[in-house]
C-alpha cells in the first residue's frame, strides 16, 4: 500500500519504521531538513508539503499530540486531496467529535480513530494495543496498516468509539495511580518503605500494569512526574467529553486527581 504519514515523532517514527519494514510505500511529512533526514534514515520518502503526503495514498495516518494539531493539519484542503476510497487513520488521543468532524468534511474517504495504548517500544515490537472506532469497511481498509505495528487491533464500535474507550482506559489508569499514591502514604505512616511495598504488591492480588509501571519507576511520585503530562491531557479531554454528553466521573474524580499528584 502507499501510505501517507504525518507526525513521525516519538510514537510515529517507530510506526513508520514498521510500515517500511513490511514493504509499504511510505511518504512522510518533514517540515525541516533535519526531520527529513531522520525520515530518510527510516527508509521512507520525506516530503516537505502536506499535500504531497496524500498523493496516490491508499491510507493517510495522523499521529499527533492534540485535537488542535489534528485540525490544523487536516484542513479542508488536505482532506479534499486524499483520494476517494482511501482511509484516514487518526492515532491522536482526543475528542471523538474530532474524527466525526473530519468524516463530515470528507465523505469521499473512510475514517477510523485508532488511539494507542502503549509506548514506542511496543510499537517497535509490533505489539501496541489499538482501540479502533469506525465502520467494518473502514477497518478492512485500515487493517493492513494497523496490523503492521498493532497487536491486538481491537474494533470497539462506530467512529469515535476508539477515542471513548481510550479515554476511559486512561481514566481507570489514572485512578489506579491514585490508589497507589494513597497506598504509599499509608505505607509511610506504618513505617513501610514504598519501594519494598511496590515489589511485594506485584506478587499479590493487588498486582496490575499500573503497579508494574510504578514499581519500575521506584515510586508513585516518580512515575507521575514522568507521564503526568500525557495522562493529564487525556483526563482533561474525557472530563470535557463526558460533560458534553451529560455525565461525570462520579467517585472516580478525586481518585483520578490523586493519581495526577493533585
Amino acid at each position: 500500500m502507499r501510505v501517507g504519514f504525518i507526525g513521525a515523532g516519538r510514537m510515529g517514527a517507530p510506526m513508520v519504521g514498521r510500515l517500511v519494514g513490511a514493504g509499504h510505500d511510505v511518504r512522510v511529512l518533514g517540515r525541516t531538513q533535519e526531520h527529513r533526514r531522520a525520515i530518510t534514515d527510516l527508509g521512507a520518502t520525506a516530503v516537505a508539503e502536506a499535500a504531497a503526503v496524500t498523493e496516490g495514498a491508499d491510507a493517510v495516518v495522523l499521529c499527533l499530540f492534540t485535537d488542535e494539531q489534528v485540525h490544523a493539519v487536516a484542513d479542508a484542503q488536505l482532506l479534499a486531496a486524499i483520494p476517494a476510497g482511501a482511509v484516514l487513520i487518526v492515532h491522536t488521543t482526543g475528542s471523538p467529535r474530532t474524527v466525526e468532524q473530519l468524516h463530515g468534511l470528507a465523505p469521499h474517504i473512510e475514517v477510523v480513530d485508532a488511539p494507542v495504548s502503549g509506548g514506542p517500544h511496543d510499537i517497535a515490537a509490533g505489539t501496541v494495543t489499538l482501540f479502533v472506532g469506525g465502520s467494518e469497511a473502514a477497518l478492512r481498509r485500515a487493517r493492513p496498516v494497523l496490523a503492521t505495528y498493532g497487536d491486538p487491533v481491537l474494533h470497539v464500535g462506530a467512529l469515535g468509539s476508539g477515542q471513548k474507550v481510550k479515554l476511559i482506559n486512561n481514566t481507570v489508569f489514572a485512578a489506579q495511580l491514585g490508589l497507589l499514591a494513597r497506598a504509599a502514604q499509608l505505607a509511610d505512616s506504618l513505617g513501610v518503605d514504598e519501594a519494598a511495598l511496590l515489589r511485594a504488591l506485584s506478587h499479590g492480588s493487588g498486582a496490575s500494569r499500573a503497579l508494574d509501571n510504578v514499581a519500575r519507576a521506584g515510586s508513585a511520585a516518580a512515575f507521575v512526574a514522568a507521564v503526568g503530562e500525557f495522562i493529564g491531557k487525556d483526563v482533561a479531554v474525557i472530563r470535557q467529553t463526558i460533560a458534553e454528553l451529560g455525565a461525570d466521573l462520579g467517585e472516580l474524580d478525586a481518585i483520578v486527581d490523586a493519581g495526577l499528584g493533585r
